[in-house]
C-alpha cells in the first residue's frame, strides 16, 4: 500500500479511468476530474471504493483556464477533506479530444478547441497545480504515436501533442531541483471510444492497425493503464523529459 495521491484528468472514460483503476488497486488516492458526464465519474469512485480506496471525481474544464483557480481551491479542500492532506503526488494530464480532418479542411474552431485542451490547458493548469505537488512528485503529460510517424487527417492534433512533448522537456528542467519528474506517455491505437470509436468499431481499421503492429493486436485500455502506473509508481525516479511510447511497436 501507499499513501500517494494522484489527480487524472479526463478520468471518467477511457485511458483516464483505466489508469484511476490501475493506481487505485496500488493503494494511490486518485481524484479524477470529468467535463460533463457527472454520472460516469461517479461511477469509477464507486469502483475505487469497493476496492477499499479511497477517491474523488471534480467537475473540470481544462480547455478553460479562467476556471483553473477555483478548481485548485475545491482540489485542496478535496484534499484536506478526504486524505487530511495540502498536497498530492502525482499528475497525469489526460483529458483530450481528436478531431479527424484534413490538413486543407482544418478549421480555425478546430485548431483552437485542440490547442486549448492539449497544449494551454495542459500549460497552464501544470503551472497553477505545481504549488501543491509535493517535492518528489511526479508528472506524466500524454503524446501520441501520431508524434512520431504520419496519418492523413491528423495534422493539428499531432501538432498538439508534438508541442506537449517540447513542453514537458521544459517543465522537467525547471522542477527538476524539487525532485519531480516529468515524462510524457505515447499510447498507439487503443480500443477505447476515443474519436467516435472509430479504432475499436470499425473492422477494417482495427485490421489494418494490427497488420502494422509488431505485437500484432490493436492495443487495449488496460495496456495503457498499466503503463501509467508502473511510470508513476516504479522504482524510475532517475528517468525525467523521457518520451515513453505503448503501442505494441506501431510502424516500426
Amino acid at each position: 500500500m501507499t499513501n500517494k495521491i494522484a489527480l487524472i484528468t479526463g478520468g471518467s472514460r477511457g485511458l483516464g479511468r483505466n489508469a484511476a483503476l490501475h493506481l487505485a488497486r496500488q493503494g494511490v488516492g486518485v481524484v479524477i476530474t470529468y467535463l460533463s458526464r457527472a454520472e460516469e465519474a461517479a461511477e469509477v469512485v464507486a469502483e475505487i471504493e469497493a476496492l477499499g480506496g479511497k477517491a474523488a471525481a471534480l467537475q473540470l474544464d481544462t480547455g478553460k483556464t479562467a476556471g483553473f483557480d477555483a478548481f485548485a481551491d475545491q482540489f485542496t479542500k478535496t484534499l484536506g477533506t478526504v486524505w487530511e492532506r495540502g498536497t498530492f503526488d502525482f499528475l497525469f494530464n489526460n483529458a483530450g479530444m481528436g478531431i479527424n480532418a484534413a490538413f486543407a479542411e482544418t478549421t480555425e474552431e478546430q485548431f483552437d478547441t485542440l490547442m486549448n485542451v492539449h497544449v494551454k490547458g495542459v500549460f497552464f493548469l501544470t503551472q497553477r497545480l505545481l504549488p501543491l505537488m509535493a517535492d518528489g512528485g511526479r508528472i506524466l503529460n500524454v503524446s501520441s504515436g501520431l508524434a512520431r510517424f504520419s496519418l492523413p487527417g491528423y495534422a493539428a492534433y499531432s501538432a498538439m501533442k508534438g508541442a506537449v512533448e517540447v513542453l514537458s522537456r521544459y517543465i522537467a528542467k525547471e522542477v527538476g531541483p524539487r525532485g519531480i519528474a516529468v515524462n510524457v506517455i505515447a499510447p498507439g491505437a487503443i480500443e477505447t471510444d476515443f474519436g467516435g470509436g472509430a479504432v475499436r468499431d470499425i473492422a477494417d481499421l482495427n485490421a489494418m492497425v494490427a497488420s502494422n503492429t509488431a505485437m500484432g493486436r490493436v492495443g487495449l485500455p488496460d495496456d495503457i493503464g498499466g503503463a501509467v502506473a508502473s511510470i508513476l509508481l516504479g522504482d524510475n525516479q532517475w528517468m525525467t523529459a523521457q518520451r515513453i511510447e505503448v503501442s505494441g511497436g506501431m510502424y516500426l
